[in-house]
């Protein structure tokens, strides 16, 4: 009985530990035709420049499965709205 305890508290602190690892994980880089399934966004990021260039980005949001992904994506900064 103590050890199908120690198996299932084993397997908990797994499950948690490996949570908190995918939560701080590098961004997966988009690739064409890479399925997003985006059922909600929880944050977007990117770095801000004042020049008119490509630069990565990062979304993270959950997939209709309610599984948390992080992806990196290129586009044209803020700063080329604004230029002509």
């Amino acid at each position: 009985m103590k050890s199908q305890s120690l198996l299932i508290a084993l397997s908990l602190t797994l499950a948690a530990v490996s949570g908190v690892a995918h939560a701080d994980a590098e961004p997966v880089p988009y690739r064409y035709g890479m399925p997003m399934d985006v059922q909600k966004v929880i944050s977007m990021n990117e770095p801000q420049t004042s020049e008119c260039k490509v630069i990565k980005a990062n979304i993270k949001f959950l997939d209709k499965a309610g599984t948390e992904q992080y992806v990196s994506y290129k586009k044209l900064s803020d700063a080329c709205m604004s230029q002509n």
